[in-house]
């Protein structure tokens, strides 16, 4: 079992659009390290820490909730749709380029984990998500972090 982070605007898709919907594709990913963690390692059945990047004061910036890998990695259909606007006109259906996993909900916190949180916390010295000007959207995470995480998500 593998651990991850994976981050997501709050006001494009949040967790609680990932509890309605129960599974979704995780499409949209546009940079090669994410994508190659996708593709490459990510198996069905490892956890993942849903982060809302761009946080309010109502809402920071942090860790709302846990999901699931629920599917192989497989073809992103949104760099095939022009109308899309993760559309890549360089990916062909015989040589696509970009590439995604399907993501099942796990559970929503009551209360975040916010990026001030994490940064303080000297147990979590380390995550990549705690680096200044760290951006990548799909990244891979400690089980120490992991099981610290979700400790203080069950607070």
């Amino acid at each position: 079992m593998q651990y991850w982070l994976i981050k997501s605007e709050g006001e494009c898709y949040s967790i609680d659009d990932l509890k309605r919907d129960k599974r979704t594709s995780w499409t949209g990913i546009r940079n090669y390290q994410a994508r190659n963690f996708m593709r490459d390692d990510m198996r069905i059945g490892d956890l993942v820490l849903f982060y809302h990047s761009l946080g309010t004061s109502e809402n920071p910036s942090g860790i709302y909730g846990v999901a699931r890998v629920a599917s192989s990695a497989h073809s992103d259909e949104t760099q095939f749709d022009p109308k899309d606007m993760h559309y890549d006109p360089k990916s062909r259906d015989d040589a696509p380029i970009w590439a995604c996993v399907d993501m099942a909900f796990v559970r929503k916190s009551k209360i975040p984990v916010s990026l001030g949180d994490i940064k303080r916390d000297c147990e979590l010295e380390g995550m990549e998500v705690r680096k200044t000007g760290s951006r990548l959207s799909v990244q891979p995470v400690s089980g120490k972090h992991f099981k610290h995480i979700t400790e203080m998500l069950g607070k």
